[in-house]
């Protein structure tokens, strides 16, 4: 077994760190599970202008901002792939914008979808919790 481990860790070793992150997230889908470190690590942030240490959030919260009525379909079709929620609940969601589509989100999911909002013609925006 030892052999099939070291193999494993060496074949790892030589894919770019794209492939890796690739593989993180197909084995959390399979799995069912969140990849996290067993103790967080502590990251000192550089001081910002006024000498303060801020730290970078890791957590987001998106919202709906606006949602204009010509792009308000393909709008409602995105907000419902994004919350799960019914027709008419996402319908109600977007005609009542601002409101919040993700409570908390990690950075990279939460630049998606703003990107996604963006792309049906909508505008959303994250803020670090």
């Amino acid at each position: 077994m030892a052999t099939n481990i070291d193999e494993i860790v060496e074949t790892l070793s030589k894919l770019p760190v794209i492939e890796l992150a690739k593989l993180k997230t197909a084995l959390e889908d399979k799995w069912g599970v969140k990849a996290q470190a067993a103790m967080p690590a502590m990251v000192a942030a550089a001081p910002d202008a006024a000498g303060e240490e801020k730290e970078e959030s890791t957590e987001f919260k998106v919202t709906l901002e606006e949602a204009p009525a010509d792009k308000k379909i393909p709008i409602i079709k995105v907000v419902r792939v994004i919350t799960g929620l019914g027709l008419k609940e996402a319908k109600e969601l977007v005609e009542s914008a601002p409101k919040v589509l993700k409570e908390t989100a990690p950075k990279a999911e939460a630049e998606e979808i703003v990107k996604k909002v963006a792309d049906a013609g909508g505008k959303a925006s994250s803020k670090g919790l």
